[in-house]
């Protein structure tokens, strides 16, 4: 059977794959924007395909019912909240995991039948002071450039982006086009240190929020060298006098960095044209988000480096189609095809084409003011899709009290039972990405399609037809008849070229006839796609912004400093990881996957760790006002003082205390509504645990205990545990962690050590594992792991250990091949120098490569072993 090319549904690279029936997938060669590479989450995508734990019908109040049923539901209680307490009573939530085709229907009945623009999206917490920032500077939300930048550039700057594990495609491609030209310079902007600035020439630890003033202080010294482009300032810029000023009014010191540190920087950055600033979280998720874009892109405008081949600013997503979504409309303060909400000419256009019978006229609720107005009772009826706010939201346990707040709730999910999903009176069972066809936008405004290659299980629909169904059942049925996502790319493609007409910069004009079979047949393609005449692939390298005037505005900064409490007060930092995404309702699926970082961690300065007297893998409270949460201790010297970093994907499915954004405040950037989700103030304090545990089981763990984490296996789930209080019975607990209620018990104790270890047999069957110390466990786990559902005997399992002259693998490096640290490093002891060598020796790093950074750091790490030995 021929592979079916399709879009992965993780970040907002945009890979291409071949996806089969079977399960196999492989990245598309022929797609532009990864040219076959995949990072370990799409290579792991098979893995997550099966039908565990969906919503296959729908449900009202928990119990099962039909379709129709619940759409008069929706539909009857959206329409009386409505008439009763008018347009502003009802919301929308959705998500950057919507195809444009379903983001598009939901905008069009919220903004142009409904009325009010109470619609917003997860991306809200991703890239709207990106959005902010473009459209202060440009006029519109535009990208300037394109991925290929990033192999004809002689400089890459990444900010505030741990792109090796956020988004490793766009990082091999650098690190593969370096390897060609190996006088191109990578420069890591970032606090920690990461993968990322282990395969950078430079990396600068900067102060945390510190970006504005670095670029400030880059303006300044540009004008001081003499490389303003003064002929592309006077004729396509303004605000160039003002915005300087303010940046010679920045102290460099707010950054952090020595002298040397920033002359260098400097002189990297001036001294060459061709120069990418790759920027992403670090600089969208502050509460001065936007002044940073702003603070960047002033640098590429004054020196006219932008939409030229190898220069220019880029923003990375972390969405498969965040892009998409800013396109049709997908935030509270746009309207469709970067049309804005506040112009009567725009409202205008939009209302005519879509015949609505109204059109909002002010912006909506924006995510944290949406959920503080559910907490209120202002909002009667909220209709969540795609996401899951409970735990990805600020200030999380006020989300999910808000949630269950509201008089009438809806959500539209793949997966049964999630945080958010169990709150809510109605859950309508949505086709995953594999299930359904439409398009997405990647990062670098190129439109791929997303493909259906397995069936629609059980009784989901697509979220296009969920939201037609609704909306036809609320009086509004000519409207919203559509057939096809084809119909609906149409209708949005052809509003596109209208809104060029009214001077915007997104125009997908020339798909607007595209035929069902061209559309089935759709090939990448970036836009702008006028109608009539061809496009550039780059904006604004002759000009042509977007404001009234042709001209972009450069914006005064004024740099604000970051002030922490020291003693117990530290800067919480939250991010990602390299082979999980977003809340794991996807990635946690896969055995591989789960294995590299099994459990929520926070990475803790020495120092630091030593004041608080934590040991590595003890664990660790992390308090704020908003909450708390417990996780294992990490200690790095990679993390400055007085900050930790703890990695957001972990929810109450799968942890008992993980949900680091419960501790986060919702403080908000005041241009873009985004949230501070990188700058929380907390306390922290060790977690004085009296056991540790570690379980695997074939029968599926849940949370449980002060402190517990479960992750899958080949053979089952694993689970870290740790207890406050001793249980009576460790036969007892064992049983209850392990969710085996049957089979025989075989038990080893040492009362004087504190250890206790627990297997159960059914038969000859091995089915349960149990390890209890004082202390953190140490045992081989992917052994211990790998024991279970065989045949294996007590005493050999119980010993936790590999067998004589086996050595241990150690913690999983290479999710492809599975390969451990200690396998590494033997390699590299015994003469393996290169990635080429370790590859050679183990295979590690040879399939998506994604752990690549991590060997080289490992290479890198030899000679200081070597001497400490």
């Amino acid at each position: 059977m021929k592979p079916v090319c399709t879009t992965c549904p993780y970040c907002g690279v945009g890979c291409g794959l071949l996806a089969s029936g079977d399960g196999s997938i492989k990245g598309d060669p022929d797609h532009p924007s990864n040219f076959g590479r995949l990072c370990s989450k799409g290579a792991a995508l098979g893995e997550t395909l099966g039908l565990e734990e969906r919503l296959l019908s729908p449900q009202v109040n928990g119990a099962p019912t039909d379709w129709g049923s619940a759409l008069d539901l929706v539909a009857g209680k959206f329409s009386a909240a409505i008439r009763d307490h008018g347009p502003d009573s009802v919301a929308f939530y959705v998500s950057g995991q919507l195809l444009s085709e379903d983001y598009y229907v939901a905008n069009k009945l919220m903004k142009g039948f409904i009325g009010s623009a109470n619609i917003d999206t997860n991306s809200r917490l991703c890239m709207a002071s990106t959005v902010a920032g473009h459209k202060r500077a440009f006029g519109s939300d535009t990208v300037p450039g394109t991925y290929e930048d990033l192999d004809l550039t002689d400089v890459i700057v990444l900010v505030g982006s741990n792109l090796a594990w956020c988004h490793p495609v766009l990082f091999q491609r650098i690190q593969a086009a370096k390897a060609e030209r190996p006088e191109m310079k990578i420069i890591t902007i970032d606090p920690r240190r990461t993968a990322t600035t282990d395969g950078s020439d430079l990396h600068l630890s900067i102060s945390p929020d510190g970006d504005a003033a670095l670029f400030n202080s880059l303006l300044a010294e540009i004008a001081r060298q003499g490389r303003v482009d003064q002929n592309y300032v006077d004729f396509h810029v303004n605000g160039f006098e003002l915005t300087l000023s303010a940046a010679q009014a920045t102290d460099p010191e707010d950054t952090g960095l020595s002298a040397d540190e920033l002359q260098l920087f400097h002189d990297l950055w001036i001294g060459s044209e061709k120069v990418v600033t790759v920027f992403s979280q670090g600089v969208n998720q502050s509460v001065g988000g936007t002044d940073k874009v702003n603070a960047i892109l002033n640098c590429h405008l004054a020196t006219g480096r932008i939409g030229r081949p190898g220069m220019g600013p880029l923003s990375v997503t972390g969405q498969p189609n965040a892009m998409g979504g800013r396109e049709v409309g997908g935030l509270a303060n746009m309207l469709a095809c970067h049309l804005d909400i506040e112009n009567a000419d725009h409202r205008k256009a939009v209302q005519e084409a879509w015949q609505s019978p109204t059109i909002c006229t002010k912006p909506g609720l924006k995510a944290v003011d949406l959920f503080r107005a559910c907490a209120s009772g202002q909002i009667k009826a909220l209709w969540i899709m795609g996401t899951n706010p409970a735990v990805s939201m600020p200030d999380a346990d006020a989300v999910s009290q808000a949630i269950k707040t509201v008089d009438f709730s809806v959500i539209s999910e793949v997966v049964e039972h999630t945080d958010t999903s169990v709150m809510t009176d109605v859950q309508l069972p949505a086709t995953a990405w594999r299930e359904k066809t439409g398009t997405v936008t990647n990062s670098e405004r190129r439109i791929s399609q997303q493909r259906a290659f397995l069936p629609a299980p059980g009784e989901t629909r697509p979220d296009w037809q969920i939201i037609c169904d609704v909306a036809r059942r609320m009086g509004w049925a000519e409207a919203f008849s559509y057939s096809s996502p084809a119909e609906i790319f149409r209708e949005y493609a052809a509003l596109s070229g209208q809104a060029a007409g009214l001077g915007r910069d997104f125009d997908i004009s020339g798909l607007s006839g595209i035929s069902d079979a061209n559309y089935a047949d759709f090939q990448p393609v970036q836009w702008p796609i006028p109608s009539e005449s061809p496009a550039a692939d780059r904006f604004f390298g002759a000009g042509g912004f977007f404001h009234s005037d042709k001209r972009a505005r450069m914006v005064p900064i004024k740099a604000t400093p970051d002030i922490l409490q020291h003693g117990n007060t530290f800067r919480l930092n939250t991010g990602r990881i390299r082979d999980q995404w977003h809340m794991m309702t996807r990635s946690g699926k896969s055995p591989r996957l789960s294995q590299h970082q099994s459990e929520p961690l926070a990475e803790i300065h020495p120092k630091d760790a030593d004041e608080l007297g934590l040991r590595s893998d003890e664990l660790l409270e992390i308090k704020s006002a908003t909450g708390r949460v417990v996780v294992r201790a990490r200690i790095t010297d990679g993390t400055a003082r007085n900050t930790v970093f703890a990695p957001m994907h972990w929810s109450g499915a799968n942890s008992a205390s993980g949900r680091v954004n419960v501790a986060i405040t919702a403080v908000l950037d005041p241009f873009s509504g985004q949230p501070a989700l990188k700058g929380g103030q907390v306390k922290l304090r060790r977690f004085d645990a009296l056991w540790y545990g570690f379980a695997v089981s074939v029968a599926q763990i849940l949370p449980q205990s002060a402190y517990s984490a479960v992750a899958r296996t080949e053979s089952g789930w694993s689970c870290e545990i740790a207890g406050i209080d001793v249980p009576t019975s460790w036969e007892q607990q064992a049983r209850k962690v392990l969710n085996l209620k049957t089979g025989s018990i075989s038990q080893v104790r040492d009362s004087a050590k504190g250890i206790t270890r627990v297997a159960i047999h059914e038969g000859a069957r091995l089915t349960g594992l149990f390890f209890v110390a004082r202390t953190p466990i140490t045992i081989d786990r992917q052994r211990a792991a790998s024991q279970v559902g065989s045949n294996a005997q007590a005493l050999t399992a119980l010993a936790g250990l590999p067998p004589i002259g086996q050595p241990d693998p150690g913690h999983l490096v290479c999710a492809c091949f599975n390969v451990g640290a200690n396998t590494i490093r033997a390699a590299i002891h015994q003469g393996a120098a290169t990635l080429v060598d370790v590859g050679n020796c183990t295979a590690a790093g040879t399939n998506c490569g994604s752990c690549k950074s991590e060997l080289q750091m490992m290479i890198n790490a030899v000679p200081v072993l070597a001497a400490a030995e």
